[in-house]
């Protein structure tokens, strides 16, 4: 059974600084594209950044220059740095993996469970 697992999240005021994490764990063959994903209240689900296995990075314009992806393939982990952190940037935020599933012999979309992330003063 493949899981991602997030850490991280909480409250914090505007332009403070929060760093979120996600491992994946199961018999996993390969892990190819990650990502992180959130959503605000009465709000869709929209793409924050993604981060392919060579380490090229995509962002969304909203957190372009504050938010920073990376990944740890060895520990099978994606990270995101957040800076400058806006009120607009409340959102239960996601961890998304494509992955290689053994068990399953399928390449899938995976997601976490979701960590809130509060910007209030």
């Amino acid at each position: 059974q493949v899981q991602l697992v997030e850490s991280g999240g909480g409250s914090v005021q505007p332009g403070g600084s929060l760093s979120l994490s996600c491992a994946a764990s199961g018999r996993i063959f390969s892990i190819y594209n990650m990502g992180w994903y959130r959503q605000a209240p009465g709000k869709q689900r929209e793409l924050v950044a993604t981060i392919t296995s060579g380490g090229s990075t995509n962002y969304a314009d909203s957190v372009k220059g504050r938010f920073t992806i990376s990944r740890d393939n060895a520990k099978k982990t994606v990270y995101l740095q957040m800076n400058s952190l806006k009120p607009e940037d409340t959102a239960v935020y996601y961890c998304q993996a494509r992955i290689w599933s053994m068990s399953a012999n399928v390449i899938s979309d995976y997601w976490g469970r979701g960590t809130q992330v509060t910007v209030s003063s």
